[in-house]
C-alpha cells in the first residue's frame, strides 16, 4: 500500500541496548537488553488483556504512523527537517527511539546478533502454529514454506507435540535443515501430478488437522485451507 510519509527510518527486527529511558518509564533501565516488539502492549486495552489477541488498541501496527503517540512529533531529524519513524520500531540505525510498550525486556546473556530475528521471523511462526492454530498433542500439522517462518511454524508444531509434521515446498534442499525444527516429512509439488492438497489429504487420511502458510502465495494459501480435514482442520495464513 502507500505509506505517505517520507522520508522514514525502516527496519523492524533488531537486538539493543536501553541508552536512557524517558520520565515515567520505570520496566526499563540502562543498560538493559531488549527486542523491539512492533506489535506493542500498553497492557491496559481490552486486547492486551485477553489471551485471543495481541491488537492493542494503542500500539497495534500502523505503518501510517510515523510519529510518537505520545505528542504526535517524530524523534529523529536531519538538517532541521523530521525523518519520520516506521512501525513504532525503526531498527535501521545506530539508535532509535521507541515507546516503552514496544520494546522487550531479555536476558542480557542472549546473543544480540542472534536472538534479534525474535522480535518478528521467529515469534511470527513460532506463535501462528502455539497460539493461533493450537495443534492438539499427536495431530497432524502441515507446514507450507520452509523459510525462516515456517521453520519456527514447525517448531511451535513440535513443542505442542504434532505426531507428523509435513513440510511442504517447492525447494528439496531445505528439507534437511527443517528436520532439525521438528518436520518429520516432507512433500514437493514438483514431484507430484496432483495437486498438493491430494497428496496431503492422501497421507493423513482425509486431511492434516492444521495447516500454517508461511509463504504469502495465494495459491498455497488455497491448497492450505483445501489439506485440512472437514469437521475440525484449521488452517493459519501467516
Amino acid at each position: 500500500g502507500q505509506t505517505p510519509m517520507f522520508p522514514r527510518i525502516f527496519g523492524h527486527e533488531a537486538g539493543g541496548i536501553v541508552e536512557s529511558v524517558g520520565e515515567g518509564v520505570t520496566d526499563l533501565s540502562p543498560g538493559d537488553h531488549v527486542l523491539p516488539v512492533f506489535t506493542g502492549e500498553c497492557k491496559d486495552c481490552p486486547h492486551c488483556k485477553s489471551a485471543e489477541s495481541n491488537m492493542c488498541d494503542l500500539l497495534r501496527i500502523n505503518t501510517d504512523r510515523g510519529v510518537m503517540i505520545g505528542d504526535g512529533k517524530s524523534r529523529f531529524s536531519i538538517n532541521g527537517k523530521p525523518i519520520y519513524h516506521f512501525v513504532g520500531t525503526s531498527t535501521f540505525s545506530e539508535y532509535t527511539v521507541m515507546h516503552v510498550g514496544c520494546v522487550a525486556k531479555i536476558n542480557p546473556k542472549a546473543p544480540l546478533d542472534k536472538v534479534c530475528v525474535l522480535s518478528c521471523g521467529i515469534s511470527t511462526g513460532l506463535g501462528a502454529t502455539i497460539n493461533v492454530a493450537r495443534p492438539p498433542k499427536g495431530s497432524t500439522v502441515a507446514i507450507f514454506g520452509l523459510g525462516a517462518v515456517g521453520l519456527a511454524a514447525a517448531e511451535g508444531a513440535r513443542i505442542a507435540g504434532a505426531s507428523r509434521i509435513i513440510g511442504v515446498d517447492l525447494n528439496a534442499n531445505r528439507f534437511e535443515e527443517a528436520r532439525k525444527f521438528g518436520c518429520t516429512e516432507f512433500v514437493n509439488p514438483k514431484d507430484h501430478d496432483k495437486p498438493v492438497q491430494q497428496v496431503l489429504a492422501e497421507m493423513t487420511n482425509g486431511g492434516v488437522d492444521r495447516s500454517v502458510e508461511c509463504t504469502g502465495n495465494i495459491n498455497a494459501m488455497i491448497q492450505a485451507f483445501e489439506c485440512v480435514h472437514d469437521g475440525w482442520g484449521v488452517a493459519v495464513l501467516v
